[in-house]
């Protein structure tokens, strides 16, 4: 066994593309299951006889252990092996998946769905913390783009990909799908990716790690009971606040104790702070925008679950384009420019999506999407690059999870924003055309455009017609207000990147670099 020391590069694995295929595809599934569910919970509630808390919690359950247990699970890694845990984290990824295809209760799904949750938080820091052990600075944004692509691109598949299983097969085949994929990336990371960790791992900051756990879950819990209770909820705002509080005092701790869970001193890097926060402003963003995308689609553009995901292919394809582009581009122009152009790229395609309405057609959306998903690689590959490569390599584990982390704190309070801000416009839109309907029809014409569409369906004559238009229309006028909310963040965000993001790394990273340990003796 032999090491890297201070300053030095792995020399060229061989196999090393191998090994970030099945990477990419440890990410894609996860992207994928962020949002398959999604089209399948019509289907569940029938199957299982699911309630409406209980349909909530198969999509929420996911979300909250993924959030919480991903920065432990980072940790986890520098210290245990990277290869290892993360090949324990697919494993147990796969094998839920296939209990959960057979479950004849909403409880039990909801359980491995918990279960799952928390694997993936294992496999999400994981596959990108392996990166840096496994390419050399001039190809490591490459692979960042191709990595990071495959995650992003699962999240608008998941309905293209559930529609079409859902027509063919039972309900079960969203999750049995996983297991297969799942064989592949664990056969392909056995052979072709190398083991990492930290050499000089100290032991785990378990009140800390209980801290970070409690802290995060009760800020994404009350962040995903917003949308239904409303923000002065008691059941919102205070797993908020408890929330708050407990990550200050886990921040506290990490100042003060001697073995840290994650060493918040990285933040003293320029590079891996300001580009942890273009991560999360794009994350906040972006995914506040897909949320509210999906349901104008199918709504108010009248296409079912799998046409919306094959509408969204002009995002697929030009991220695709954008992650490949990347790497040559960042070389010359560095990732200030890179970042900074990518925010404003966003917020021009923003911007074209305030622009759609009702009678504007797909080509525009097309457009928009297709600016965006450039815009987006632009962004958060060159961004994940600095991320990376500012960490010491016995933390790039700790310091990737904890960039996953805030981006997913990120994106739960970019819907739940953006879905407060929609839903304001959508009532205020809608309410002027409810005149003559009884009350019982106004209150489910105002919770939300699905509702009011279901609703108008059922009317007779002209009145369905218009209460559908007027439906459609205050749903349209509420996403170009969130759309300019959202061109806006992405503006400032631009103007903070172009101010403090550093074009390129370092000669020497202001961090020390720890050693790097490789089970098959490669060394620089």
């Amino acid at each position: 066994m032999t090491m890297t020391t201070l300053g030095t590069t792995p020399e060229r694995l061989r196999g090393r593309w191998l090994g970030l295929a099945a990477l990419t595809i440890s990410g894609l599934v996860l992207g994928l299951d962020i949002t398959i569910l999604v089209t399948a919970l019509p289907t569940l509630s029938a199957k299982l006889n699911a309630t409406t808390d209980q349909l909530q919690w198969m999509s929420a359950a996911y979300t909250l252990a993924l959030a919480g247990f991903m920065l432990p699970a980072g940790v986890l890694g520098d210290r245990l092996g990277r290869k290892r845990l993360l090949l324990i984290g697919l494993v147990t990824f796969g094998i839920s998946s296939g209990i959960a295809s057979q479950m004849t209760s909403a409880n039990g799904l909801i359980l491995m769905r918990v279960i799952m949750g928390a694997s993936g938080a294992i496999v999400l820091p994981l596959m990108q913390s392996m990166l840096p052990s496994m390419f050399q600075a001039d190809e490591r944004q490459r692979a960042i783009g191709l990595a990071g692509a495959g995650s992003f691109i699962g999240l608008p598949l998941g309905p293209l990909l559930a529609g079409w299983l859902l027509t063919h097969y039972d309900w079960g085949s969203i999750f049995l799908i996983n297991a297969p994929v799942v064989v592949i990336a664990v056969i392909g990371v056995w052979f072709f990716v190398p083991e990492s960790k930290d050499p000089a791992a100290r032991r785990l900051d378990w009140i800390g790690a209980v801290l970070e756990v409690l802290g995060v879950t009760g800020i994404v819990y009350g962040i995903i009971e917003q949308p239904v209770r409303g923000w002065t909820d008691v059941q919102v705002y205070v797993p908020i606040a408890g929330g708050a509080v407990l990550v200050a005092a886990f921040v506290m701790w990490q100042l003060r104790t001697r073995f840290p869970l994650i060493d918040l001193k990285l933040f003293t890097s320029a590079r891996f702070s300001w580009a942890t926060v273009a991560f999360t402003i794009v994350g906040f963003a972006m995914t506040g925008v897909l949320f509210i995308l999906s349901p104008f689609l199918q709504i108010v553009q009248g296409n079912d679950a799998q046409g919306t995901g094959v509408r969204l292919i002009p995002l697929i394809a030009a991220m695709m384009v954008g992650a490949i582009s990347t790497d040559w581009l960042a070389k010359r122009f560095g990732a200030k420019v890179l970042v900074a152009g990518g925010m404003l790229g966003n917020a021009a395609g923003m911007i074209i999506l305030s622009r759609v309405g009702v009678d504007t057609g797909y080509a525009l959306v097309a457009l928009a999407l297709a600016v965006s998903g450039i815009s987006i690689a632009f962004t958060m590959v060159p961004a994940l690059d600095a991320i990376l490569g500012s960490l010491p390599a016995g933390e790039t584990g700790a310091g990737s999870a904890l960039t996953r982390t805030l981006q997913n704190i990120g994106s739960s309070f970019g819907v739940a924003i953006m879905g407060s801000i929609l839903n304001s416009a959508y009532q205020a839109g809608i309410s002027a055309h409810l005149a003559g309907l009884p009350a019982l029809a106004q209150s489910a014409a105002q919770s939300s455009v699905a509702v009011a569409a279901a609703f108008a369906h059922r009317l007779p004559g002209p009145a369905g017609a218009q209460l559908l238009r007027a439906a459609q229309e205050a749903y349209s006028q509420g996403m170009s207000e969130v759309m300019v909310v959202s061109a806006a963040m992405m503006i400032t965000g631009a103007v903070l990147m172009a101010l403090f993001l550093p074009a390129r790394a370092p000669r020497m990273s202001p961090l020390p670099i720890g050693e790097l340990v490789r089970e098959r003796g490669v060394s620089a």
